[in-house]
């Protein structure tokens, strides 16, 4: 597997706290809310009072497809613009020693589209015996991105993500996903358009 970094982005400890959640299979004490169980993933939901928004934490099983593979199709922004509608622009640049990707959201009519700029970091851990690749993501502010015109600046993004082997030819995956796209948009329909995505 290519290394992946964002230097200085992300701490150890960091890393290691998605590994602890995903053994533990935590939902942190809170009123998740169980909103998809189906093929071996689960998808819960926890709202948060003050936003109306969602944060989303996945756990499951994709069989036939390896933690490695996994780890470098997600990180490989050149395939997702091959698989993903709804990429208008993404790219990564360094910014002051910090590899920052820039993502641009086609959002339906009459809505206005939404970009990101944001660090992540993959790394392989030994965690328990066990190989854990761990990718972490979250937004970050950037001279060198300035907000567009008629563009809405999502400032508000975080993404964990650990992925290892099944045992077989699979991967056992966690993700816990936060983002707030901002503007006048009913928190409503962020949710439902978040949960169809």
């Amino acid at each position: 597997m290519m290394a992946h970094s964002a230097a200085g982005g992300f701490l150890e400890e960091q890393f290691r706290a998605v590994c602890a959640e995903f053994q533990k299979h935590e939902l942190g004490g809170a009123d998740w809310e169980l909103l998809v169980d189906t093929l071996g993933i689960k998808v819960f939901r926890l709202r948060n009072q003050q936003s109306g928004l969602y944060e989303y934490k996945v756990f499951g099983v994709l069989e036939d497809c390896p933690p490695d593979v996994l780890a470098d199709v997600y990180m490989d922004l050149n395939y997702r613009k091959q698989w993903d509608s709804y990429v208008k622009e993404l790219y990564e640049e360094e910014c002051d020693g910090k590899n920052v990707v820039y993502w641009e959201v086609n959002y339906p009519f009459p809505m206005s589209n939404r970009d990101y700029v944001y660090i992540r970091d993959c790394r392989e851990l030994d965690w328990e015996g066990q190989k854990v690749y761990v990718v972490l993501a979250k937004s970050v502010e950037v001279p060198q991105f300035p907000e567009k015109s008629g563009v809405v600046r999502v400032k508000q993004y975080k993404q964990s993500l650990a992925l290892v082997s099944d045992g077989k030819k699979g991967s056992r995956v966690f993700m816990h996903y936060f983002d707030n796209p901002g503007g006048q948009i009913p928190s409503w329909l962020i949710n439902w358009f978040a949960k169809v995505r």
